[in-house]
């Protein structure tokens, strides 16, 4: 969804990440596989689900692939 871990440890720690419905403001939070994740950026609401892990850090494309998208991204 972001490009970098700070951004994405940004996000948490600002409260625009939900696990399971729960928000989340610890970056370190661990996720497991079937984890629903609600991210909320750039006007926009994502909502996921976790279908896989990778061992190393990959490109966007090979990322796309772990992951469900549950809905549309919306505009608010």
């Amino acid at each position: 969804m972001v490009k970098a871990r700070t951004s994405a440890a940004e996000l948490v720690e600002s409260g625009h990440v939900r696990v399971n419905g729960a928000r989340e403001t610890s970056p370190g939070h661990a996720i497991k596989l079937g984890d629903v994740l609600t991210i909320a950026l750039d006007r926009t609401v994502r909502v996921l689900k976790v279908t896989g892990f990778n061992e190393r850090r990959g490109d966007a494309a090979s990322a796309r692939v772990l992951y469900e998208e549950l809905s549309e991204a919306k505009r608010n």
